[in-house]
């Protein structure tokens, strides 16, 4: 159940982040971001206290840090500049990306394996195998800088 509950919590943070990047207020002030954007008040409700806090967690950290998040994404995707990346995939990429470098709290292929289902649920056919690129890539480097500072 947990992990059912992750995947939904991971696309409604998706889905808010998606938002707030289509109207252009991702640099809006934190106090000013409702990270349910999309969502009435009982849907809200509805949520476990521990998803509610998730969700949040995705959404504030990803907004932290996206300079930095927007930054790797373009490294990583080198025919494609972020401004092309379709606005989901990107925002998947964004969670994903915060996932993997800053908070470290899942293994890495779990993140991709989550980005990659999202896309599949939220996006078009082929975005999958662009965001596992993507990410596996990604992953790769973390992999020898984590070795090399052993």
């Amino acid at each position: 159940m947990q992990n059912k509950a992750r995947h939904h919590d991971r696309s409604i943070a998706v889905s808010t982040l998606y938002s707030l990047d289509f109207c252009n207020k991702l640099d809006a002030p934190m106090s000013e971001i409702d990270p349910f954007q999309g969502m009435n008040e009982e849907e809200v409700e509805a949520l476990e206290e521990e998803d509610r806090v998730f969700i949040r967690f995705l959404v504030f950290g990803t907004l932290e840090n996206r300079a930095e998040i927007d930054n790797l994404i373009s490294k990583y995707s080198l025919n494609r500049p972020i401004e092309k990346i379709d606005g989901v995939d990107r925002n998947i990429l964004r969670v994903a990306f915060y996932q993997m470098v800053f908070s470290k709290d899942v293994h890495p292929a779990i993140v991709i394996d989550e980005a990659v289902k999202l896309s599949q649920e939220l996006s078009n056919d082929v975005s999958f195998k662009f965001i596992n690129g993507i990410l596996d890539a990604a992953r790769k480097d973390l992999e020898k800088n984590d070795t090399a500072e052993k």
